[in-house]
């Protein structure tokens, strides 16, 4: 533990940064904890960091702190609605990147438009839970790497699930899939933990345009529907159109944006 005092700006009330732990730390004023600092690394390898201050000087003696003791480049995600915290970043030199907005999606096939949605000819969607786990890691992996060959995989919504390093697939039973006899053509990941997000919903690259995706979403959102679940929840960066076009064509509002900082 080691404690570093900061002495310009207040002159009374000075604020003292103090790290607790690995990636943690606090900022005391008068003894009192009025900010705490935290960085993680995402799944995808880029390092996060939040802060939880009371005041201006506590979040600009953390994120100074923060900014030294850690390697660039540092990423955070703020509600865009959240003005004050968005200009204490940038304050900190953060500057924006990126924007996702969220999407509500409902379940409802007569409200969707999906209820007559089929899957084309010759392709068949498996439920979640019953893929074939070798050829979803492969379809997993060949749409990864096609996007990552054009726009880059951190243009898509980032992922917050834990998992194994080198990993790419969350949770084998969250994921339904498009099928051929001897391939999959693209997936669909559904968690529910405090609501259902869809995390990932993707073709191959030469599968596209066939009415793929929305087979997808008309068996996941159906699902959900029969689970008793009026809508869903989604990510969609703002430059993706076919995916906001997607998801806006069958009836999803957008209810709030967060955009992605980098320092």
């Amino acid at each position: 533990m080691d404690t570093k005092p900061c002495t310009s700006g207040l002159s009374k009330n000075a604020v003292m940064i103090m790290r607790v732990a690995d990636r943690q730390w606090h900022a005391l004023e008068d003894d009192l904890v009025v900010g705490r600092g935290y960085a993680e690394h995402r799944p995808d390898g880029r390092l996060f960091v939040s802060i939880d201050a009371w005041h201006d000087a506590a979040f600009d003696r953390l994120a100074e702190a923060m900014s030294v003791a850690l390697p660039a480049p540092l990423y955070t995600v703020v509600d865009e609605a959240d003005v004050e915290l968005t200009a204490g970043w940038q304050r900190a030199g953060f500057t924006i990147r990126r924007r996702e907005w969220e999407y509500a999606v409902p379940t409802d096939p007569r409200g969707s438009g999906l209820d007559e949605v089929l899957p084309p000819p010759g392709v068949t969607i498996v439920p979640a839970g019953q893929a074939d786990e070798r050829l979803l890691r492969a379809v997993d992996r060949a749409i990864r790497d096609e996007v990552e060959a054009t726009i880059g995989w951190q243009s898509m919504p980032a992922e917050v699930i834990p998992r194994p390093e080198g990993d790419t697939i969350v949770d084998l039973t969250k994921y339904a899939v498009a099928a051929t006899p001897d391939r999959y053509l693209g997936l669909i990941r559904v968690v529910t933990v405090n609501r259902p997000r869809i995390g990932l919903v993707a073709v191959r690259a030469g599968e596209q345009r066939r009415g793929i995706a929305r087979s997808l979403l008309a068996h996941a959102l159906g699902t959900l529907h029969n689970s008793g679940f009026a809508q869903a929840w989604t990510e969609v960066h703002e430059s993706n159109r076919p995916a906001t076009a997607l998801f806006e064509g069958i009836g999803a509002r957008p209810m709030s944006s967060n955009l992605e900082l980098v320092r």
